[in-house]
């Protein structure tokens, strides 16, 4: 079972979260908090696995938040969860230490999948937010061909940019979800990274 903790400030979204955490068997909502304080002081008393944080609260922000708790607790993951796509709130929250960020907007399936994602290592994003990142590092570099990745780990990670999950690109690519899988693991033992997030980065990043 995966333990999740919920830091929002609006009432009805963190119950809504808190409820569809709990309405699930694989998961269990540890905790809710509505301020970044109450998290710090709280959240070390039972670690979760998976924080959702959202990122404007009042008070301290849910970015400077997962900087701090980050750098006591890195095993704990932090999804982002916020209602702006804006490219400075995506990239302070990447470099606090969270390692997926969807918008509210994002349908409750997705949601759950999203903690699933994280939890087994993945970076999850809204595909709207995974673009923006694609986007940003592209500016930096174009990619670099001369990369050890074959034609189809460069398309299976390309996808990844876009925020397809596996199974969409399974469908896409006519192949299956363990073969998507044994790709993916590939493409991060060739590039020595550990999430999508870095893959990305890997490829499009400044050299």
């Amino acid at each position: 079972m995966i333990k999740v903790a919920i830091v929002e400030d609006v009432r009805d979204i963190r119950d809504g979260l808190q409820l569809l955490i709990n309405s699930n068997s694989e998961f269990s909502c540890t905790d809710t908090f509505s301020t970044a304080e109450e998290a710090l002081k709280h959240l070390p008393e039972e670690l979760p696995d998976v924080v959702l944080m959202d990122i404007h609260l009042p008070g301290i922000s849910g970015i400077e938040a997962v900087k701090k708790l980050k750098a006591q607790f890195p095993k704990v993951q932090f999804i982002m969860s916020t209602i702006y796509e804006d490219d400075e709130s995506i990239f302070e929250s990447l470099k606090a230490g969270a390692t997926g960020y969807l918008l509210k907007k994002t349908p409750p399936a997705k949601i759950l999948d999203a903690i699933t994602e994280v939890y087994s290592g993945g970076s999850p994003m809204s595909a709207q937010i995974a673009r923006k990142v694609i986007a940003a590092f592209q500016k930096k570099n174009p990619i670099d061909e001369s990369t050890e990745l074959t034609p189809k780990e460069k398309e299976i990670l390309k996808a990844l940019s876009k925020g397809l999950r596996y199974k969409e690109i399974a469908l896409e690519m006519q192949i299956s979800m363990d073969t998507v899988r044994t790709h993916v693991r590939h493409i991060y033992e060739k590039l020595h990274v550990q999430s999508r997030i870095e893959a990305v980065n890997k490829i499009y990043g400044s050299k």
